[in-house]
């Protein structure tokens, strides 16, 4: 199973930008189903992420969303092995990997993505071992 991130990534992928509005993305989210969004400055680089559990607490929706994302962006490459975004949410428990392509935001991948990789993948469940015919009784 070596799927790529590109394969499996969410693309295009929509981005917030540090200066707008906390009620603005909310709005924004909830008419695309959107659970996070990555935080981008002029260049398309991510520079924070905020989620839908980020905003569970009641903030002013004036409030600009710099003041509440995470400034912890955790990214990876387009064309790596798709193991790599896994280890990456695992490792440090986390949901979305912000994909990028020369530092560049161009997609995101989620753990439901994943899900979706080893669901398509069914795995079939072998026999036991047995025990050899040398050394013992052989189990049924």
């Amino acid at each position: 199973m070596n799927a790529k991130i590109s394969d499996l990534m969410m693309h295009p992928v929509m981005t917030a930008t540090p200066h707008q509005t906390i009620g603005h993305l909310k709005e924004v989210m909830r008419e695309n189903s959107s659970s996070c969004m990555p935080v981008v400055d002029t260049e398309n680089r991510p520079v924070g992420i905020i989620t839908a559990s980020d905003m569970l607490d009641d903030h002013p929706d004036n409030s600009p969303v710099s003041a509440h994302m995470n400034k912890q962006v955790y990214t990876v490459p387009q064309y790596n092995d798709a193991s790599m975004a896994a280890r990456i949410m695992r490792n440090h428990r986390i949901h979305h990997v912000v994909v990028t392509h020369e530092q560049e935001v161009v997609g995101i991948i989620s753990s439901y993505d994943l899900l979706k990789l080893v669901e398509n993948h069914r795995f079939v469940m072998k026999n036991p071992p047995t025990e050899s015919s040398k050394g013992g009784k052989r189990l049924q």
